[in-house]
Parts: C-alpha cells; sequence; structure tokens
C-alpha cells in the first residue's frame, strides 16, 4: 500500500468559458498486489478548494460560491471520497477502474482508466455534477439561462506521484 497526499486538478465549463482549481487530497493510497494495482481509496479536502485562474476579488467571490451550498456544501460536506471497487487490466500499466464517487454526500459510481508510469499514476474523470444534487446553472434543469448556462459535466486532472 502506498499512501498519497497531493492536488487534484479540476475544470469546469460553461457557454463563455471555463474556470480551472485545484483540491488538495486530505489522504489516500493505492494498493498494489504483484506489481499490479488491486485497490486505492482517496479522500480530498473540499475546504482546500482553490481557483487557479483568476486573482483578487473574481478569485474570492469565485471560490466562494463554489463552496456554498449551490455547489459543493463545503460546510456541511468538507470532504470527497472515491473508493476503488473493481479493477481491470488493461496491459501496458493500464488499469479500467469501477469506483464509487462521494460529493456531498451522495455516492454514484464512475468508471476511468487508471496509468502508471514508474512510480506516478494518472486518471482524466468526467463527473456529472447534477449526479451529487449541484444543479446551479444547469440547462438541465433550469430553463432560459442563456450565457450563463454551467455545463453539467467537469473534468477532474489526477497526477499522483508516490
Amino acid at each position: 500500500m502506498i499512501s498519497l497526499k497531493v492536488k487534484l486538478i479540476g475544470v469546469g465549463k460553461k457557454v463563455t468559458g471555463q474556470h480551472e482549481g485545484i483540491v488538495k487530497l486530505k489522504g489516500g493510497y493505492i494498493i498494489f498486489k504483484n506489481n499490479k494495482v488491486a485497490g486505492g481509496n482517496f479522500t480530498a479536502d473540499m475546504k482546500s478548494l482553490s481557483n487557479t485562474d483568476q486573482t483578487g476579488k473574481s478569485k474570492i467571490k469565485l471560490e466562494g460560491h463554489l463552496k456554498s451550498d449551490e455547489f459543493f456544501g463545503v460546510d456541511n460536506y468538507n470532504t470527497s471520497n472515491l473508493v476503488f471497487k473493481s479493477i481491470g487490466d488493461k496491459g501496458n500499466n493500464v488499469y479500467s477502474v469501477t469506483a464509487d464517487l462521494t460529493i456531498k454526500g451522495v455516492t454514484n459510481p464512475v468508471k476511468f482508466d487508471f496509468i502508471v508510469k514508474g512510480n506516478t499514476a494518472t486518471a482524466a474523470l468526467k463527473i456529472d455534477r447534477t449526479k451529487y444534487d449541484i444543479k446551479y446553472g444547469s440547462g438541465s434543469y433550469f430553463n432560459d439561462l442563456g450565457d450563463k448556462t454551467i455545463y453539467d459535466e467537469f473534468e477532474l486532472n489526477v497526477d499522483l506521484p508516490f
């Protein structure tokens, strides 16, 4: 078992652009058996959520909004969790992972490729925020948002050195 403490990079998109940010891992680990990935469990510190493409008042305002109950509700849900449930070996150190992702107390399965090269693992996940009761600005739930529409999916790019 290898313990990790790194950052997750996320990208949220809207009709008129996108924002990027990071969330730090509070803890986590990857389990290896016979040099193959056999499990994993990660806890993100949602209070560490930080916007990386803005500065000053715009940065503070966006971070406050993302931490509010309209988005991640970090006062009530200060962590999110990802727990590997099944792992398929695709060869060449690429694994097909099905995991349970919990955000705001809501758990849903997610699937992604988990790639191990040397002492680093990477993954790219697309997450539908509406499945976790994050509906603010969603064109799937609200009409007439126009250019204020925020896409339901956000990207989570993971780079885990160990």
